[in-house]
């Protein structure tokens, strides 16, 4: 599990809001696929909701010690 966590810590603010973006969508996919009875589904759907959370946990950490740009004003 530490692993994971390192290779996403090497990445800039820039690739972990892309992969935010991405995991999201493969949720999304996911969740779709776990509906038509697809087995496999189950296990890739808890893994990206992980990765999603380590994701979003280092970008909070960036944006409360600095190192990341300001989130996008405006969005509603």
């Amino acid at each position: 599990m530490a692993r994971r966590i390192e290779k996403f810590r090497e990445d800039g603010s820039v690739e972990l809001r892309a992969r935010e973006k991405d995991l999201a969508e493969q949720i999304f996919r996911l969740r779709f696929q776990l509906t038509t009875g697809q087995a496999e589904a189950l296990k890739r759907l808890r893994e990206a909701k992980k990765d999603l959370a380590r994701v979003k946990t280092l970008l909070r950490a960036q944006e409360l010690t600095g190192k990341a740009a300001p989130a996008k004003a405006g969005k509603a």
